[in-house]
């Protein structure tokens, strides 16, 4: 690792020092010793090691993390491979890990079975499997929240599809047309259907009904309208009137969306989209929040169902771009229509493709920031606004909570009625959740202020990030039928992930990080920084084990890489046997671990080796005391203290 000037490197090692002197002290002290000595990266040396053909469970996690959490899945896949060949047992986070790296670089067929065996192994993902009693609990947990009423603009025939913009409703009528025809569905319009606009106060109140001025109604049907903020540009579904269409029998005839412009009070100049054609049908167009992207329904080739929902990004000239599906979360093999979206970025649509309460329901799920794909749970709205019967053309206005709901339910006044609603609790209230937690140093146990914590959607895609304060904690609002990966990061040290689950209303996901940058400063443990508790000597014994010749290679690496670099070896044994035999026990394990060294190439003026026995324990275990196995494991170490020769 190279770093550019000294400043760089002071400001670093700020950061990594933790002794209580003062800051121009800690500058100073750090100056120096970097000038001797300089900086580690853990990860570096893992791999230096695993590169010698030295393997561990240790070293390929780390190593597998390290380009799994940098996003570079090709290496990460290499390592988390050479993990999986070890013959023990591994954690369920490295199965999803794996299966993460392997769909990255193209090996679907493994990573579905990597993925498949986490699942079985960890149950966490078991609980999108809802049966259909699970779906209807939760749509009767979603009920309840609106009050709804017919809406005076109804008459005995067919009204739907209600548009509110700018004090006025635009809505699709057959009334003055003598046409009660039943609508066959919710797709294809209806029988000579004119769009109407009504004038609304803010209190509620409805004047009369006109048909909407200029070139927009004329013998085929006319539907599903949407208006841009400044009123002046009006988008509307209309039958396809090409000629070839026109000789087509009713039945027959496919749908357009058209725009108009307003030019003295009329609509005019009525233009054909490129995102229609003449053999399929397009319909149903809804603008984002940011009027530069238009959603529609089609059915056309690349949809997913019988009528998926589509949209096109609107350039600044006017023009359309390429046409996009929503995706599968959304689009079913059924029928879905009607899209609309809120202000806050938030889908609505109507679905028979989904569980519901009857043929079409109305579905709700949040969009990602540039709307073009969903990013959180779909949710079935509930009742009142869904019923047994077909309920569309969903709208809302997230400020006053009022919006409008097209149906054929029992009790209206025709065939298909609008309703008015008021939504009396937010949709939100209902999916928002609780992830907190708290970020801690694993090796001090002291809390890491202004680490990372980031959220990410199941296929990697962020969700949002924060930062802990200063006592570690965080805490980050969620969707609560969404799982995960919650992601804890920091400078200068390693990453470290975990998956929250569903349906819970408020988690603890908590961290503890490993440094990965460390300055090598006179005194400190090298065997801390490489995570080396213990160097392993079979019983009464004193010759190097391979799996300790693994540990030892992390010395011999940083070794290599620091000429000017000694090191004391210090052995410790726990206070279980006789202290006299302990004492020699470690000195021959310290001298066995010093000779590796020396073997290896290393100087022998750079080594020293003693051993404590039993004499230093870090905790209340002496003679006599009783211990867990893991407290008796804790004195049990090797210790590789730092020194700088002296020239």
């Amino acid at each position: 690792m190279i770093y550019i000037n000294r400043i760089t490197v002071c400001l670093i090692l700020c950061l990594l020092w933790s002794s209580g002197y003062s800051q121009e002290q800690k500058l100073k002290k750090a100056q120096k010793e970097y000038e001797q000595l300089g900086f580690i990266k853990a990860s570096e040396i893992y791999e230096k090691v695993a590169d010698k053909g030295y393997r561990s469970v240790e070293l390929f996690e780390k190593l597998g993390n390290t380009y799994y959490f940098n996003a570079r899945y090709k290496e990460a896949a290499k390592w988390y491979k050479e993990l999986f060949a070890m013959d023990t047992s591994i954690a369920p986070v490295y199965y999803r890990r794996y299966s993460q790296s392997l769909k990255a670089t193209g090996a679907d067929r493994l990573a579905q079975e990597m993925y498949n065996a986490y699942v079985d192994i960890s149950g966490t993902d078991k609980e999108r499997m809802l049966k259909a009693e699970d779906y209807l609990k939760r749509i009767a947990d979603n009920s309840g929240r609106y009050t709804i009423k017919n809406l005076p603009v109804n008459t005995d025939g067919i009204d739907f599809g209600g548009y509110a913009q700018n004090g006025k409703l635009i809505y699709a009528s057959t009334r003055d047309t003598g046409t009660l025809a039943k609508r066959k569905s919710a797709w294809d319009g209806l029988t000579f259907l004119d769009l109407y606009e009504v004038s609304v106060d803010s209190g509620g109140s409805y004047g009369p009904s006109f048909k909407i001025k200029g070139d927009i109604n004329t013998r085929f049907h006319e539907s599903s309208a949407c208006v841009t903020r400044d009123g002046k540009t009006l988008y509307f579904t209309r039958n396809n009137t090409t000629p070839e269409m026109k000789r087509q029998k009713k039945e027959f005839q496919r749908l357009k969306i058209y725009r108009a412009t307003l030019i003295d009070g009329k609509w005019t100049n009525v233009e054909d989209l490129s995102i229609n054609g003449d053999t399929y049908s397009t319909a149903h167009p809804v603008l984002s929040p940011a009027e530069d992207k238009l959603y529609f329904v089609s059915n056309r080739p690349e949809a997913i169902g019988a009528t998926d929902i589509f949209y096109a990004a609107i350039k600044a000239d006017g023009s359309l771009g390429r046409v996009e599906n929503m995706g599968k979360t959304i689009n079913t093999y059924g029928r879905e229509s009607f899209p609309f979206v809120s202000d806050r970025n938030e889908l609505y649509f109507s679905s028979d493709g989904h569980f519901g309460l009857g043929g079409y329901d109305v579905f709700y799920v949040q969009l990602s920031k540039n709307g073009t794909e969903s990013q959180g749970s779909l949710l079935n709205v509930g009742r009142a606004v869904n019923s047994a019967m077909d309920d569309v053309a969903f709208s809302i206005n997230t400020q006053t909570h009022k919006g409008y709901i097209s149906s054929n339910r029992a009790g209206g006044l025709g065939y298909d009625d609008i309703y008015g609603f008021t939504e009396t609790k937010d949709i939100r209230e209902l999916i928002q959740a609780q992830i907190h937690g708290t970020v801690i140093d694993k090796n001090t146990g002291e809390p890491i202020a202004n680490s990372k914590i980031g959220l990410f959607y199941q296929d990697g895609t962020p969700f949002i990030s924060v930062v802990t304060d200063m006592n570690g904690t965080y805490s980050i609002t969620t969707d609560r039928y969404a799982s995960y990966a919650v992601r804890a990061s920091k400078e200068g040290y390693g990453t470290d992930e975990a998956y929250s689950l569903r349906n819970k209303k408020t988690q603890e996901i908590n961290f503890r990080l490993e440094r990965d940058l460390y300055a090598l400063t006179e005194g400190s443990d090298l065997g801390r920084m490489l995570g080396i508790k213990e160097i392993y000597f079979d019983f009464d014994k004193w010759d190097i084990r391979p799996d300790a010749e693994v540990e030892l290679q992390k010395v011999l690496t940083v070794m290599e890489q620091y000429p000017t670099l000694s090191i004391a070896i210090k052995s410790h044994t726990d206070s279980r046997g006789n202290d006299a035999y302990n004492q020699l026990l470690s000195e021959k394990r310290a001298r066995s671990t010093k000779q590796y060294l020396l073997d290896k190439g290393i100087n022998e003026e750079r080594l020293s080796a003693m051993g404590y026995g039993e004499s230093r324990p870090v905790n209340k275990c002496t003679n006599g005391v009783k211990c867990t196995e893991r407290e008796h494991q804790q004195n049990r170490r090797s210790e590789f203290i730092i020194g700088i020769l002296k020239k």
